[in-house]
């Protein structure tokens, strides 16, 4: 291939047919963040494709993860390995790209199968999200392989086993990744079907408040009980007080309770809060070690903690946005029209940012209906965003642009 990478090489280095058939196969594979059968079968299946590259790949632990049951214990969470694949690691400049290879859909969820609902648009596990998107990254780091930029950096890919439930299994391994590089880029799904990226990012935080109250007969001494469950109600109508316009609440769960004649002892608030920026996320802070007091205080209980903010804000600075706009120029030379808007959702890429550097993190394929049966894919992008990822990298590669 010529070492001036330009737009025309770049779509003639990608094989849209072998990407399809990748894609396919994989979304075969039933890779629910439970199923660890699966994600081992998908991280041998990665660790074949992505040898095709330069590097070394190595399989990570994940790291411990713990989480409150349903009876307030604290137990370990289980979780598939993450792969990772380490290229000119003594490069100058390098950069990250990352995915995940797991879906929301369990094993034994009705939505397993792939079917064609017109002849560009594929319905099926996981082709969006973000199967799609590890294509993406291997057809594009292919082609880059081939220019003569590509020896000038190094980069190291990420394909985590936890991303649809909040990295916490993998938050430790992207930081340590991200660290120290020159920009990122992230492969979840377009935030429209039109290509649309996400641009600035809130944060998200998952929370349990396990109440211990004491138990009484309801009838013959309920005085001298502290009923859990109404705590847990003090505490739920308290968090929305919590809840401002940059920083939604969203009470989730209340476990526990007992028989009807006894006082319960017993309960635990599960809920979310998702910040727009780290101001918001630290008055919430302070606001609910108030209301815990608050609450422990009026109903004579205990209220312990478990869980926080695990994905940060994502504002765009302007490293940040010199990306985006690196990217959009790319876009352009292709024919592709590449917008922005911000997001409420979160990702990966909120975790790489807050390390300070800049990321795009909707580098993956155009498609929609996310978490849902109706998933689609829309094949001719598989194509469209490798040879825009190509470009980007040879970019980065040959230039000072961030």
């Amino acid at each position: 291939m010529k070492p001036d990478f330009d737009s025309n090489a770049a779509r003639e280095a990608i094989d849209a047919d072998a990407m399809l058939a990748q894609v396919q196969a994989w979304s075969a594979i039933n890779t629910g963040t439970a199923n660890l059968d699966g994600l081992a079968r998908q991280a041998d299946a990665l660790a074949e494709a992505f040898a095709e590259l330069p590097g070394e790949i190595e399989l990570v632990d994940p790291a411990p993860v713990t989480a409150i049951d349903a009876a307030g214990a604290e137990v370990e969470r289980a979780f598939g390995r993450h792969l990772v694949l380490r290229v000119r690691p003594q490069a100058p400049r390098r950069l990250l790209l990352t995915g995940h290879m797991d879906t929301v859909f369990p094993a034994d969820h009705p939505f397993q199968d792939q079917r064609w609902l017109d002849e560009e648009t594929l319905n099926g596990p996981g082709l969006a999200d973000m199967k799609g998107g590890i294509a993406v990254i291997l057809h594009a780091l292919t082609a880059f392989e081939r220019t003569a930029a590509a020896e000038q950096v190094g980069y190291d890919v990420l394909i985590n086993s936890d991303e649809e439930t909040g990295s916490l299994a993998s938050a430790p391994l992207i930081e340590q990744l991200a660290r120290g590089k020159y920009a990122a880029l992230t492969y979840e799904p377009s935030a429209l079907p039109d290509g649309t990226l996400a641009h600035a990012r809130g944060g998200s935080g998952n929370y349990s408040l396990t109440v211990g109250g004491r138990s009484a007969h309801a009838g013959r001494n309920p005085q001298d009980g502290r009923n859990a469950i109404v705590a847990a109600a003090a505490l739920v109508l308290g968090l929305k007080r919590l809840q401002a316009e940059d920083c939604p609440v969203n009470p989730a769960r209340i476990d526990g309770g007992s028989a009807n004649n006894v006082v319960p002892d017993h309960a635990i608030v599960r809920f979310n809060i998702r910040p727009r920026s780290p101001d918001a996320a630290e008055r919430f802070e302070s606001g609910l070690v108030a209301l815990v007091g608050e609450v422990q205080q009026a109903h004579e209980v205990a209220v312990s903690r478990h869980g926080g903010i695990t994905r940060p804000p994502k504002p765009v600075d302007r490293r940040a946005q010199k990306l985006f706009d690196l990217v959009r120029d790319c876009g352009a030379a292709l024919g592709q029209d590449i917008a922005w808007q911000s997001t409420g959702g979160v990702c990966d890429g909120n975790n790489i940012a807050a390390t300070g550097v800049p990321v795009v993190d909707t580098m993956g394929v155009r498609g929609g209906a996310i978490h849902s049966p109706d998933e689609f894919l829309i094949v001719p992008s598989l194509a469209e965003r490798a040879a825009l990822s190509a470009l980007v990298l040879h970019r980065l590669a040959t230039g000072d642009h961030v």
